[in-house]
């Protein structure tokens, strides 16, 4: 599955923390005074060193906790290579579920992924004004709880597919026109920069995370992980006004695990080209407005297609999109408040598996007390099987039942809880219902619960 993923952190540091601080000076305090009782020759401005020394090792011990990342600046060399230019960045994810109801099977399983990298800020390291190099790896293991127990097409854990080491980006990106025009060209995932709802990764399923699976399902369209080589163009009209585009290659084989250090694979197919507006309110500086994003596209593949549901082909497949993502209600100045997002995708009969898409939710930002980083989302998607699939199903199997018995698509109600203890610290508790899990194999199958857990970990 091609899909792509990002998150946010905060860190709210608890009185303990102090609390164990004042004890560790105490404990030192107490011990220095015995030592110098037995030992009178020991000077005074040694226990002042000491104890110097000491507060400069209980402040090192308490930064992580106030850290973005769990390794922390590496004794200083992350902020030197920083400084140089050099900023490496790792993450990892995990997403244990299992289907307690429902599907083809009761079952249990884990996946993760891996992700390291780095940005070359070239302005720093070879005086290249406003340019950045990015490099990207990603691992991903485990197995879907969709796939081996569900049988569904919307996939439970964001993170499963593709299970093994790729390269996912080595890209070039040009900030010009005081960072209004941004150019980035190289081999990286389309979705990286376009068709994209961060606001979906408050729940784990695919299909809100990050981006409709009807873009890349019926298409040449790629999200991370997988990458294709491309030219992406980013204009801002006005302070809150941004259109997209660019060009990128369809090649298929590019997902094949023999080809995941071979960008250069032959099998190029055609070209997507893609085009987007976004009015992004709130986004401007000094703006008071409630922040949102709202994404209108379209986008033309022109390599040829199997024509669904019939025999030939067609030579070329499109899509447009409606993305949008609003906060409606903020508590005080900062980022407590609620916000609601809405999704709808149209595809052609002639070459698409979904036709339509419709997706919404809500996400509460701060939850209790002193819980201001974590989240309670809600979401809800409906996936529309192409009606001339479900017709020659029928034509081909007519024993599981006539056009009207066959599900007209697959939906997905999921109720999420992402705790934040720390910055660099994410867990999440998941519950997911899907209904006519089945729909997408042109079968009834019983509506499906999955229960599950997200780890969130950035290096």
């Amino acid at each position: 599955m091609r899909r792509n993923n990002e998150s946010r952190a905060l860190t709210n540091v608890g009185p303990a923390g102090r609390a164990g601080s004042r004890r560790l000076y105490t404990w030192h305090h107490a011990g220095c005074a015995t030592l110098l009782a037995a030992v009178t020759l020991a000077p005074a401005a040694a226990f002042a060193d000491d104890r110097s020394r000491l507060a400069a090792a209980a402040a090192a011990a308490a930064a992580p906790a106030n850290a973005a990342t769990l390794t922390g600046d590496w004794g200083g060399a992350r902020t030197r290579y920083s400084e140089a230019g050099v900023n490496f960045r790792g993450d990892y994810v995990s997403e244990t579920f299992a289907n307690v109801r429902g599907g083809r099977a009761r079952g249990s399983t884990y996946a993760q992924q891996l992700r390291l990298g780095a940005d070359f800020d070239m302005q720093r390291i070879a005086g290249w004004s406003g340019a950045t190099l990015h490099f990207t790896i990603n691992d991903r293991r485990g197995g879907g709880v969709s796939a081996d127990y569900i049988g569904n097409r919307l996939p439970v854990q964001e993170v499963y597919g593709g299970p093994y080491t790729r390269l996912s980006e080595f890209s070039y990106e040009q900030n010009l026109l005081q960072n209004r025009l941004n150019l980035r060209l190289g081999f990286f995932a389309m979705g990286n920069d376009l068709g994209g709802m961060i606001i979906g990764c408050q729940l784990v399923n695919a299909a809100f995370c990050a981006h409709p699976l009807s873009l890349s399902g019926n298409s040449g369209w790629y999200n991370y992980p997988n990458a294709r080589w491309g030219a992406a163009v980013r204009y801002q009209l006005r302070p809150e006004l941004f259109v997209r585009t660019g060009v990128f290659q369809d090649n298929p084989h590019l997902g094949d695990k023999d080809n995941a250090f071979k960008p250069f694979a032959a099998g190029t197919a055609g070209m997507m080209l893609p085009l987007e507006v976004e009015y992004a309110p709130g986004s401007a500086p000094h703006s008071t407005a409630l922040p949102g994003h709202y994404k209108l596209g379209a986008f033309y593949d022109t390599a040829q297609a199997a024509r669904q549901g019939e025999t030939g082909t067609v030579g070329q497949r499109y899509g447009m999109y409606l993305l949008a993502d609003q906060m409606i209600w903020r508590e005080g100045r900062g980022s407590r408040g609620l916000s609601v997002f809405g999704q709808f995708t149209a595809n052609p009969r002639a070459s698409a598996q979904i036709t339509r898409w419709y997706a919404a939710g809500l996400v509460k930002t701060g939850t209790f007390a002193g819980r201001d980083a974590d989240t309670l989302a809600l979401g809800l998607v409906h996936a529309q099987v192409n009606p001339r699939l479900r017709a020659s199903a029928v034509m081909a199997d007519p024993k599981l039942g006539d056009y009207a018995s066959r599900p007209a698509g697959e939906s997905v109600v999921e109720l999420s809880y992402g705790l934040q203890p720390l910055r660099w610290l994410g867990v999440r508790a998941d519950v997911q219902y899907v209904v006519d899990p089945g729909a997408f194999g042109y079968r009834s199958t019983q509506n499906a619960i999955a229960l599950g857990t997200q780890l969130r970990i950035t290096f």
